[in-house]
C-alpha cells in the first residue's frame, strides 16, 4: 500500500507544476545535446516505429513517471508512454514500470535523460520509504531537508512524499529557520527571535519560526521563546528525550523536531524518545538511483 503523506504548519506537500518539470527537462535536453543525437541520427532509420517498456531491475518505490511523459513530450508529441504503475508504488525487479511507443529516433534519443529523471527520483522515494519502515509504530513525521540536487529541488522533494515522508520548508522565504550561524550572528537564541519578530512586525508578515539548537541550555530558551518548532541538532537521545519531557510539563505547544547524522539503524530510537518529527537530509543528498532499463521489444 502506498504511505500517504501529511502536510503541516511550515511544511508543504510538493506536487511540481507542470512549468518547473518543463524547466528541469529543458535543460536535461540541452545539456545533451538531444536535438544533435548523431549516433542515432545515423544508425537508425528515420521510419522506424518500435515499442518500449521501461523495467525495474531492483526492488524499490517508483518516482518521475510524469517526468519521463514530460521528455518525450519535449523530444516528439508523438511518442506514447502508458504508465504501468503509479508513482509511489512499490516495485521488483522484472516488473514494467511504462510501455513507451513511438518513433525509434526519438524513443532512443530521449531514454538517457528519460532514465535519469526516474532513477533519481525513485531512488529518492526509495530511501525515503526504507527510512519510514525504520521508524516503525511511532507516531512521527519523517522530513526532508533543502540538501536537494541544484534546480530539481520541487522533484527531489515530491519524490520524497512518494516515498511517504513529509515536505519541510520549501526554501528561504517559505518559514523562519534560525540555525547556527545566524544565532552567532544575531547573539544567541533569545536575540535572534526578538529580532525576526520585529523583523516580520516592520514588514507585516507572520511566519512560523523554528530555532536549531545544539545543548539543551539553548532548547530551554528557544521554549521560553515560544517559538512554533526547535529543531534539536545531534543532541544525544537522552538529552532528545529530556528536552521532550520539559515541552511536555510545560504545556507549550511548540513542536520538537530532531535531525543529525539520523540512520537506518538509530531513527528507531529517536523516535522513541516523543518528538514529533525527524529530519534526514540523506532522502535528497545521498539516495543510490534505482536501477531501471529501457529495453526496445521490437523492431
Amino acid at each position: 500500500m502506498t504511505p500517504r503523506p501529511t502536510t503541516d504548519e511550515g511544511m508543504l506537500l510538493m506536487q511540481p507544476a507542470t512549468a518547473t518539470i518543463l524547466t528541469a527537462v529543458r535543460a536535461a535536453l540541452a545539456e545533451d545535446h538531444a536535438a544533435d543525437d548523431v549516433t542515432t541520427r545515423w544508425s537508425v532509420p528515420a521510419a522506424l516505429h518500435v515499442e518500449a517498456t521501461m523495467i525495474a531491475k531492483q526492488p524499490g518505490r517508483v518516482c518521475g513517471l510524469s517526468v519521463v511523459q514530460s521528455v518525450y513530450d519535449e523530444i516528439d508529441p508523438t511518442v506514447v508512454v502508458r504508465p504501468a504503475v503509479a508513482d509511489g508504488d512499490a516495485v521488483v525487479p522484472g516488473q514494467p514500470l511504462a510501455s513507451i511507443s513511438g518513433p525509434a529516433r526519438s524513443i532512443i534519443t530521449g531514454e538517457r535523460v528519460a532514465l535519469n529523471f526516474a532513477q533519481r527520483m525513485s531512488g529518492v522515494a526509495t530511501l525515503t520509504s526504507a527510512f519510514v519502515a525504520a521508524i516503525g509504530g511511532h507516531d512521527v513525521r519523517l522530513l526532508d531537508t533543502r540538501k536537494t540536487a541544484p534546480g530539481l529541488r520541487a522533484l527531489d522533494k515530491y519524490a520524497v512524499t512518494c516515498g511517504g515522508g513529509t515536505n519541510h520548508r520549501l526554501d528561504l522565504a517559505t518559514m523562519v529557520l534560525l540555525k547556527e550561524n545566524h544565532l552567532a550572528a544575531a547573539g544567541g537564541v533569545r536575540s535572534a527571535v526578538r529580532r525576526v519578530r520585529d523583523g516580520m512586525a516592520r514588514e507585516g508578515q507572520e511566519l512560523a519560526i523554528e530555532v536549531e539548537v545544539t545543548t539543551l541550555a539553548e532548547a530551554r530558551d528557544a521554549l521560553d521563546c515560544q517559538v512554533e518548532w526547535i529543531l534539536l541538532d545531534n543532541m544525544p537521545t537522552e538529552d532528545v528525550a529530556l528536552t521532550v519531557k520539559e515541552r511536555d510539563a510545560s504545556g507549550s505547544t511548540c513542536r520538537l523536531e530532531a535531525s543529525g547524522t539520523i540512520t537506518l539503524n538509530t531513527i528507531a530510537d529517536i523516535a522513541a524518545t516523543g518528538v514529533d518529527a525527524l529530519s534526514v537530509g540523506a532522502l535528497t543528498h545521498s539516495p543510490t538511483a534505482l536501477d531501471i532499463s529501457l529495453l526496445l521489444r521490437s523492431w
